[in-house]
């Protein structure tokens, strides 16, 4: 039975962010609101809880998560940046984006592309998930809370807790936080590639400097 949190939005309590950092850390599974929409959430090194996220959205190896970062620093631990690709995270960070990277070593194989060696990171503006990000101390591993079957993630608290109080271990409802997910940017060419529209303005990047991706 999933523990459920109803936490300030904008004042995260610092009582239940600590909580949900242990259940993070004791190999949870979590729902948190983030700046484009819920996310499920896990810690970086449990292959277990992630093998749980999988099962919950019905998806296979080949369905990538992202890591979502307290800041650029942490970024770079995980990704290969650039003086160029830098500019461009500085630019849209915090914010509503998800960046494809070259992964470093310090990525487990498993999450990265198989082929291409790549990761994608973000560094959300949530005040609920960037407190948690501090407390844990590391990034945290997610994929977007969007259900078999459904058009668009789930908002709904009562909803959520209907849904998953069996699947997960905490519900972190923060309130309304949006249905549109973030905008992916591939980094790792010589021009950014947007591989999907979402939330996130391409307006800090200048549209000229873009090409849309069918992929």
């Amino acid at each position: 039975m999933a523990q459920f949190f109803t936490i300030h939005p904008d004042n995260p309590q610092p009582r239940l962010i600590k909580q949900a950092a242990e259940i993070v850390r004791g190999g949870g599974v979590i729902v948190y609101p983030t700046d484009s929409c819920y996310a499920l959430g896990c810690h970086l090194g449990d292959k277990a809880a992630v093998e749980r996220i999988r099962a919950i959205r019905q998806i296979d190896a080949r369905h990538h998560f992202a890591l979502v970062c307290r800041d650029l620093a942490e970024i770079a631990v995980y990704a290969k940046v650039d003086n160029r690709q830098f500019r461009l995270l500085k630019a849209a960070t915090p914010g509503s984006y998800t960046f494809v990277l070259q992964a470093t070593r310090e990525v487990p194989k498993r999450l990265q592309h198989p082929s291409r060696k790549t990761i994608g990171l973000r560094v959300p503006d949530h005040k609920v998930v960037r407190a948690l990000l501090a407390e844990l101390g590391e990034p945290l591993l997610s994929s977007t809370l969007l259900l078999p079957g459904d058009d668009a993630p789930l908002n709904d608290a009562e909803e959520m807790r209907d849904r998953l109080e069996h699947q997960v271990d905490l519900i972190l409802d923060g309130g309304w936080c949006g249905i549109e997910p973030t905008t992916v940017v591939n980094l790792t060419g010589d021009a950014p590639v947007i591989t999907r529209v979402g939330k996130g303005s391409i307006a800090p990047f200048g549209a000229k400097q873009w090409v849309m991706s069918n992929e």
